[in-house]
């Protein structure tokens, strides 16, 4: 089984937490991580591109001029796609691009994206966050003590609205819960920063 340390909010090391291989130590999958993150993005597409097409634009009905002894190109319509004003060839109209995966591919491809930041030491796992009030300069220097990086994937034990009001104003920092993990997130994060009971929580979903 991984383990892995630790930290207080001090970033201390306060001891070593044992991970369930089931969930942190499987060998991760490639695969169903990209179709899982590929159908994320795909979902975050509203679909509402809109464009005229010549048939669509007003006016042009009248050719311009006659078809021939002018010199020159014989042309149609004002509203045809060569023309400013035309309308656009095959021109983009509204589209649902949404995709889905099976629950199982689904579940399997968060697992390979904890696994892989475990195996990468890229998990970071906190003692506890304890908040006195809405203070964003606590989170930043919880995160700062860790070591943490740029880009951080925040995950809590519940819904502390103190902890995502104060860490949500951080530039670079995704906060999430044990319910609303994404492969995507996970994946797009430098490091994961989680909450040592939201460790137990995701093993016993998951395991």
């Amino acid at each position: 089984m991984p383990k892995v340390k630790v930290f207080d909010m001090a970033g201390k090391d306060v001891g070593e937490l044992e991970l369930n291989d089931a969930v942190f130590g499987i060998e991760p999958n490639v695969e169903a991580m990209h179709r899982a993150v590929v159908a994320y993005l795909a979902n975050q597409r509203q679909g509402t591109q809109s464009a005229l097409t010549r048939a669509e634009v007003a006016g042009g009905g009248r050719k311009p001029w006659r078809q021939k002894g002018t010199g020159r190109a014989r042309q149609g319509s004002t509203r045809a796609v060569q023309w400013t004003h035309g309308g656009i060839a095959f021109a983009p109209k509204p589209r649902d691009y949404r995709q889905s995966i099976n629950k199982k591919v689904k579940r399997l491809a968060i697992l390979s994206a904890l696994s892989d930041k475990v195996a990468t030491e890229s998990f970071i796992v906190l003692d506890a966050l304890t908040l006195e009030g809405y203070k964003t300069k606590v989170v930043a220097d919880t995160l700062k003590n860790v070591k943490a990086g740029k880009k951080v994937l925040f995950v809590l034990d519940g819904n502390d609205d103190k902890a995502v009001k104060s860490a949500r104003n951080i530039e670079g920092v995704k906060v999430a819960g044990t319910n609303t993990l994404s492969t995507y997130d996970i994946v797009n994060a430098d490091s994961v920063v989680i909450v040592k009971d939201a460790v137990k929580m995701l093993e016993e979903v998951y395991a």
